[in-house]
């Protein structure tokens, strides 16, 4: 075993446990869908939970639902009273996502949108005290500015795979797409004078952000 991945297994086995739902729904994800490594995943489901206990939001948006790892786990620190609002693009994900949502503890915490969030959230009359964004990474940009003059002052916006597998490091090739819009999302937060920011190095990069 690499020395990294007996420190991913040393962290697991010192954080709390996931539920056995979630368990299930990791393992269901890994089975029958494609790219599983996108579900978020113990350790970060983990900590989204925590920054929802911490922040205490009661509007919150998500930008990639995916197979709803995420959204439950989000969902799950949420306060009685309190909404997350999901987006996914792919139409195609929804069989597979809805029910997990909908049988979950937290259903009546969630909204599932399929659509594309920078054409609906626009439409939606809501200040959000959290945005995490997970959706496509060549519009990040695009993302960010949608969110935050919706985002109350004081805000945060948690933004994933900011690291990108380290080829933000890399002078990416004209067709990959996916490694410019990252870099030039971390750049523009960068040097942004209305948010304060940190990326942390977990998994494939967080940046969390917060309005002025």
């Amino acid at each position: 075993m690499k020395e990294t991945d007996a420190l991913d297994a040393y962290i697991l086995g010192h954080i709390d446990e996931e539920s056995d739902y979630l368990k299930a729904l990791y393992r269901a994800t890994h089975v029958k869908l494609l790219r599983p490594r996108m579900a978020s995943g113990h350790l970060q489901g983990r900590m989204l939970k925590m920054f929802v206990t911490m922040i205490r939001p009661r509007q919150v948006l998500e930008i990639g639902t995916y197979s709803g790892y995420s959204a439950l786990c989000l969902a799950e620190g949420l306060e009685e009273g309190a909404m997350l609002h999901t987006f996914e693009i792919n139409d195609e994900q929804e069989d597979f996502t809805r029910p997990w949502l909908e049988g979950s503890p937290y259903a009546d915490r969630i909204r599932f949108y399929i659509g594309d969030a920078l054409q609906i959230v626009p439409t939606m009359d809501i200040t959000f005290d959290l945005a995490f964004v997970d959706g496509n990474k060549r519009v990040y940009i695009d993302y960010y500015e949608m969110i935050l003059p919706r985002l109350r002052k004081g805000g945060y916006i948690i933004a994933d795979n900011t690291l990108w597998d380290g080829h933000v490091l890399e002078e990416p090739r004209s067709a990959d797409a996916q490694t410019i819009g990252i870099k030039r999302f971390n750049d523009h937060v960068a040097s942004d004078r209305r948010v304060e920011k940190v990326i942390l190095p977990l998994r494939d990069g967080l940046t969390i952000i917060r309005k002025l």
